[in-house]
């Protein structure tokens, strides 16, 4: 009836969404021709509730549709008076020429000039068929001229919303490159700092290598030193049982008591550096 889509929209999200809710608009540059019952009878056809929409016999007796059919029947009736007409001036033309010949050459000898007139009528019959032909030929031109614009109309459309979906596209495939580049030097960095870590792992290693051997030998030289300090005690205590005198065993007692607390102090150290040993070795895992 248009042309034009009642749901177009600017984009083509927003003409599918208008579909969806079957909201649509009868523009003035497009529907102006459009008679006020073809809107009505649009306007019941797209009803989105079924139980609201027209049924088939309600549709076929809207007044739209008997309009249309009453209109084609009169144009087809007037089409065939036309062309009876355009017949019959025809076969009145020839009837006329046909009986001025027989009048005109009756006293006459008999002669080939009859005969000719009736070729001549003839042509003039095939003339006026031809006329008709073409005249339904350029009826023929004219209604494919207008499916022509109308095909070329839809062509613009088609040719303007793929070009729209080609710059989204090209669009969204030019975020997704700098999403890729993003990402591929993010990688790039992390693969960076993963060989950082590692390196300082490493060192890491290594110093928790020269620590155990380092505490391996202070525990050698503690237990060596322990040793002499029960040799020692055991020493003090033969001695002691041998003295008498109470100022000796005063200063005896404060020996003890001094290599006692040197001796709960190293105790304490190899138990902060075994727990700073299990710290690292965490660390590393």
């Amino acid at each position: 009836l248009s042309g034009a889509s009642p749901f177009l929209g600017e984009t083509k999200q927003e003409t599918l969404a208008n579909i969806t809710a079957v909201k649509y608009d009868f523009d003035e540059e497009f529907f102006s021709n459009t008679s006020d019952l073809a809107k009505d009878f649009i306007q019941k056809l797209l009803v989105k509730d079924t139980r609201k929409r027209l049924t088939i016999q309600e549709a076929l007796s809207h007044p739209w549709i008997a309009f249309l059919c009453l209109t084609t029947h009169q144009l087809k009736d007037e089409t065939k008076v036309q062309e009876n007409k355009k017949v019959e001036n025809t076969q009145l033309k020839t009837k006329h020429l046909r009986e001025y010949t027989i009048k005109c050459h009756s006293s006459m000898p008999p002669n080939n000039t009859y005969i000719n007139f009736e070729r001549f009528a003839r042509v003039v019959e095939d003339i006026s068929c031809v006329e008709q032909g073409f005249s339904t030929l350029a009826a023929s031109h004219d209604s494919l001229q207008e499916d022509m614009d109308a095909l070329l109309s839809i062509y613009n459309e088609k040719e303007a919303w793929y070009k729209e979906e080609s710059e989204s596209v090209r669009h969204m495939l030019s975020q997704l490159k700098y999403e890729y580049r993003k990402m591929e030097s993010l990688k790039r960095h992390l693969h960076n700092d993963s060989k950082a870590v590692s390196a300082s792992l490493a060192g890491v290693c290594g110093k928790y290598a020269e620590l155990q051997s380092h505490y391996e030998s202070l525990r050698q030289e503690l237990s060596e030193e322990l040793k002499w300090i029960q040799d020692l005690m055991s020493s003090f205590q033969l001695e002691n049982e041998v003295c008498v005198n109470g100022n000796f065993d005063s200063v005896f007692s404060e020996d003890i008591n001094e290599s006692l607390m040197e001796l709960l102090n190293r105790s304490c150290c190899e138990e902060f550096l075994a727990g700073l040993n299990l710290d690292v070795t965490e660390s590393r895992q």
